[in-house]
């Protein structure tokens, strides 16, 4: 028993570490050649037309919520001017990015745990192996930096919409003024704050990506196999794409100085 208790307690280790193999494994896949273009374009484009409509649709309310919250409270300490850039602030750093990475995980990394576990139990990826071909190189590389791109793209539009839903909103339900909520975008946000936003959701489209490629080729069992892989691998994906936000957002704000206004 005290074995049994000691083996589920160190299956989660066990399973960090393969993830992390598994991940350098896909980083040396990255400098192999022939790099499988064709294989890139055709992720990037089924992941992008599963996203982008979601994600378009997911942005407004979160500009919506923002810039309503944000507004009351601003409200409330007699500083209105500052609610665009407060509401800029909150959708470039930290619900762009996280909106982004939510839907990656959800629809194109379930998307991509499928594939590759219902080629995981019909032996293609045996096959492969056999023949001499690198699964990782052919199949995992161009979904990884597919998902990676991908996210950096759908960032930037939940950015757009989210920070226009915000305008709408303050200005419609607010009463506030067009010429002062654009007017503050730069009373306290700058430039880094983008460059940090960009680069979060570069960084979760890699979580993504790798988890999905790794659970969906270790799928067993059948089609029961892969869809426990597809919801094993969202729910990784949720757990780590949030600590790794935290340990982000903390050494950033340790690097930048905040803008005063």
């Amino acid at each position: 028993m005290s074995n049994l208790t000691a083996s589920r307690v160190l299956a989660p280790i066990g399973t960090a570490g393969n993830l992390f193999a598994f991940g350098l494994d896909v980083g040396r896949g990255l400098f192999r050649r022939p790099f499988q273009l064709r294989e890139f374009i055709q992720q990037a484009w089924f992941i992008a037309s599963v996203t982008i409509i979601p994600t378009a649709l997911v942005a407004i309310p979160f500009g919506a919520v923002i810039a309503l919250q944000v507004g009351g409270l601003i409200k409330q300490f007699g500083a209105q001017s500052f609610t665009g850039s407060a509401a800029v602030l909150a959708v470039v750093r930290e619900a762009g990015p996280i909106a982004t990475s939510l839907l990656i995980a959800g629809a194109g990394g379930s998307a991509i745990a499928a594939d590759l576990g219902a080629r995981k139990i019909r032996e293609e990826l045996d096959a492969m192996m056999v023949l001499g071909i690198d699964p990782i190189q052919r199949l995992v590389v161009p979904r990884v930096l597919a998902c990676m791109l991908v996210a950096v793209f759908l960032n930037g539009l939940v950015s757009v919409v989210g920070v226009a839903g915000g305008y709408v909103f303050n200005v419609v339900l607010q009463d506030g003024t067009p010429g002062a909520y654009l007017s503050s975008f730069t009373a306290l946000a700058q430039l880094p704050d983008l460059w940090q936003g960009m680069v979060k959701a570069l960084v979760f489209g890699l979580i993504a990506a790798i988890v999905a490629c790794y659970k969906g080729m270790r799928a067993a069992g059948g089609p029961k196999g892969v869809g426990d892989a597809v919801n094993e691998s969202v729910v990784i994906t949720f757990m780590l794409l949030f600590v790794v936000n935290f340990v982000m957002s903390a050494i950033y704000f340790q690097l930048v100085p905040p803008k005063t206004g």
